[in-house]
């Protein structure tokens, strides 16, 4: 079986393989298999401490190195101006196998130590010296907006008291101060406070003050225009510059506390008009020289992040493979005895010479002559499913993963879904031009996959792309129903001759159609378009041939049983199960696909009868069996064959019910009768072979106890026919609604041919009439947004909605019938994977 051609009929055959590594060649084995992708480690030390494993010290280091990754990519990533980082694929790579390997790790280890610690001290100070210069400039426009004040109190010859008079001397006492400043200078009798505060608690800082002082204060307050950025987080702050005049140090206390509870900056000013501008002066000039410091210090920090992206990818792709490879050695068993490490896992069978050539090259590389040893292992385990598949198939085997995992060699639904899924989306979105549209764009997204695939596309883009191939396919099979309904973007195209010709009418009279003769070859004649009894016609025609394809849909979603029954050796479920269900099916809806095919084929204008409702047959056979009106009888011998038909529909329901029941409940007592309890997975007696206690000689213990440990699910026979009740219910009932689920094809169909032909009126139709320059700009204008219109709600919003729809009749309507969906995921050991996660 492992030499068999790979398909998605079933999944890979896997096998279970034991390797036995030498210590020295341990970490460039799983590198190598890494590299391959194709190899499911499993854990030999599930009662292990994650903390208490061989290689925790490793990971501990990785991780280390792993934050500091992280730290360099989060620092570029806050740069305003963007810092080019060197692709993976053109950086050069680091050999982290071989026998450098150690020195390789250890070089990177201390070179991403010596670039965070320089990195973390160009950050202090950076912020250091921001804040410094943040405080500077607070002080200028402190110094700027108080002299400006002061200015103005001079012109209004205000005596206001120097803040840095003695706080305890009378109001009036002043005349020694008078002794001290020329007489141009100003004189104050009341102390004062300045700094900075928010902008945003200015009202509620002002509210406080004046309920604290009780009013005994004068405030005044200026805004600062240009906002402060806060180096850290990159936050900008609006604030304003404040002053307060108040008498006495315990107000001017009180003051400065509240400033100080509220976020404020207190600075000393000086009343005297020289002080001040010698601060001023002090000020500006270390802000020059600071804001100096400042620009080296971020150039010399934009320098190092620069010399840092050069090799992040790299580094980021060392850290994120060596991780994952001493994750993967933690799962390996230490043999004390051989000194070597034991590791099992799940492989395609045909792969396994690809895992042997990949061992022999790692033993190759890392320099010894001791190769890791690979045989594989007798299990009764069920292995992971896996489906190996391409660009083109993924997308539809993913829609199907979805759903659930196939159990290990099942019949795999995803295979049928590459033609199903698009073609039941085109039934419901049939149109020439939104085909060509969706086509057009998934063909673009084809050609230049390789450039999108390198690029951040983002969630809802990313996930367009990567349908691509399903929405090539959803436009294809739309142009072919499009070119079926004679539908481009709610017109028709005369591409044959049609069947029917139109006398000449007058006025709004109504014109009745006549024959000549011919017929349409290839969909609907687009004579029916515009006929009053149109809409009529196509809601018949798309009604029933919706019934039609879920029908077919349905047949074949129960055939696939019969693989599944045949390669599960369970024969007795093809006539328990697949038989009777597949009369019941047709003996009542296959038979209303028969009728439909062949009211289509009569002319019952010739007819002797009236064309009789389908929908009211079905139900007179079910709920009068026998009575057929001869007024509306469809064909000679109706009631008999619909009574056989009702009586094998009826007689599937106890068969369905019974059979499987009684065939388990016979295998049991033959069992019982035979003196065996069901001990094993197939109630036989177990025997330890000699062949299991050399296995557990050589090594195989873990993979012969795991295999022992797993028995089939044992189930009273009470279980059994709960089970079979429930399942025959769901299964006829599921008939009914499922074709009926059906229907959707139809009103989808119908609601974006309607919704078409409403934008197409509302819009383009509006303005076809006109003429001149004014019709020329009209029909450039409401063209453009027709086509906005048409893309965004016809082919996206339309196109989201059908896609929905057939994704529900085919994991409901379709794998209700067949799929077990009982299997788990194949999840080999790939640095791919990785980067693809990265």
């Amino acid at each position: 079986m492992g030499d068999e051609y790979p398909t998605l009929f079933r999944s890979e055959q896997m096998s279970l393989v034991q390797l036995i590594v030498p210590t020295e060649v341990a970490h460039d084995t799983i590198a190598e298999l890494g590299e391959l992708g194709n190899v499911q480690f499993k854990d030999l030390n599930p009662d292990v401490n994650p903390f208490q494993r061989s290689f925790v010290g490793e990971i501990r280091r990785i991780d280390e190195m792993a934050r500091r990754v992280r730290f360099f990519a989060s620092q570029i990533e806050k740069e305003k101006e963007p810092i080019p980082i060197r692709p993976l694929y053109d950086s050069a790579p680091l050999v982290t196998v071989g026998p450098r390997a150690a020195q390789t790790i250890d070089e990177l280890d201390v070179k991403l130590a010596e670039h965070e610690a320089r990195l973390t001290q160009m950050n202090e100070s950076y912020q250091l010296l921001s804040e410094r210069l943040r405080e500077l400039v607070e002080a200028r426009h402190v110094l700027r907006e108080t002299a400006q004040f002061f200015d103005q109190a001079a012109v209004r010859e205000t005596e206001v008291r120097n803040s840095l008079d003695d706080s305890s001397a009378p109001l009036l006492q002043h005349d020694d101060r008078e002794q001290q400043f020329s007489a141009g200078d100003l004189q104050f009798d009341l102390e004062f406070v300045a700094g900075t505060i928010d902008r945003a608690r200015l009202s509620t800082f002002e509210r406080v003050l004046w309920r604290v002082l009780r009013g005994n204060l004068y405030m005044n307050y200026i805004d600062i225009q240009e906002p402060f950025v806060d180096p850290a987080t990159g936050a900008e702050t609006r604030k304003n510059v404040f002053i307060i005049f108040a008498h006495g140090d315990i107000l001017l206390g009180k003051i400065r506390k509240v400033a100080e509870s509220m976020g404020a900056t207190i600075y000393p000013i000086d009343v005297n008009a020289d002080k001040r501008a010698d601060s001023m002066r002090e000020v500006t000039g270390r802000l020059e020289d600071l804001q100096i410091v400042l620009y080296n210090t971020g150039a010399n920090r934009r320098t190092e992040l620069m010399t840092i992206g050069e090799n992040l990818a790299s580094w980021q792709d060392v850290v994120a493979k060596e991780k994952l490879i001493y994750e993967t050695l933690n799962l390996l068993n230490y043999d004390v005895r051989r000194k070597t490490l034991i590791a099992e896992g799940w492989c395609p069978t045909r792969d396994i010479p690809q895992i042997q050539l990949a061992l022999r090259h790692a033993t190759e590389e890392s320099g010894t002559n001791v190769p890791p040893i690979l045989h594989e292992l007798r299990t009764n385990r069920t292995p992971p499913t896996f489906h190996r598949t391409n660009r083109f198939t993924e997308g539809f085997q993913t829609i199907m993963d979805a759903y659930g995992i196939a159990t290990y060699q099942e019949v795999n639904p995803g295979l049928f879904a590459v033609i199903t899924f698009p073609f039941l989306f085109a039934v419901m979105f049939g149109d020439i031009g939104h085909g060509f549209i969706i086509l057009i764009a998934a063909a673009l997204m084809i050609l230049f996959e390789r450039k999108l695939a390198k690029a951040d596309l983002g969630e809802i883009f990313g996930t367009f792309f990567f349908g691509r191939y399903i929405i090539l396919l959803m436009g294809a099979f739309s142009i072919y129903t499009g070119f079926l309904y004679n539908d481009i973007f709610s017109k028709s195209l005369h591409l044959f001759h049609s069947g029917w010709d139109f006398p000449e009418g007058h006025g709004n009279e109504t014109v009745v159609g006549t024959s000549n003769g011919h017929t349409y070859p290839f969909g609907i004649d687009p004579a029916w378009h515009g006929a009053e009894n149109g809409l009529l016609f196509t809601n018949s025609y798309k009604m029933k041939m919706s019934i039609v394809l879920g029908v077919i849909h349905m047949t074949f979603a129960v055939c696939l049983q019969v693989p599944n029954h045949i390669r599960f050796k369970r024969f007795s479920d093809i006539y328990t199960n697949f038989i009777p269900q597949m009369i019941f099916l047709q003996s009542i809806f296959g038979y209303l696909v028969i009728c439909i095919m062949y009211k289509w084929t009569v002319d019952w204008s010739k007819a002797s009868t009236q064309p009789p409702s389908l929908l009211n047959m079905l139900i007179g056979m079910v709920l009068s069996p026998g009575s057929v009106d001869p007024e509306t009888q469809l064909y000679p011998g109706q009631s008999t064959v619909q009574v056989i038909l009702l009586l094998m529909a009826g007689v599937c329901v106890p068969w369905l019910l019974i059979t499987k029941p009684y065939l388990q409940w016979q295998e049991m007592k033959k069992i019982q009768g035979q003196g065996y309890i069901g001990l094993g997975a197939e109630d036989v007696p177990r025997h330890t072979e000699d062949t299991t206690l050399e296995g557990e000689e050589e090594g195989n213990g873990r993979a012969i106890v795991e295999a022992n440990d797993e028995e089939h699910e044992q189930h009273d026979f009470s279980e059994v026919v709960v089970h079979q009740v429930i399942h025959t219910i769901e299964f006829c009932l599921g008939c009914v609604s499922h074709t009926a689920s059906y229907l959707r094809l139809w009103a989808l169909s119908l609601a974006h041919a309607q919704l078409s032909e409403v934008l197409w009126n509302m819009t383009i139709a509006k303005v076809l009439g006109m003429s001149g320059l004014v019709g020329i700009i009209a029909l450039v204008i409401v063209g453009a947004m027709w086509l906005v219109l048409t893309v965004s709600i016809l082919c996206v919003m339309e196109g989201l909605s059908a896609f929905l729809h057939a994704l529900r009749l085919h994991w409901v309507e379709a794998n209700s019938k067949h799929y077990e969906a009982g299997g788990y995921q194949f999840v080999p050991l790939s640095f791919a994977r990785l980067n693809e996660k990265q």
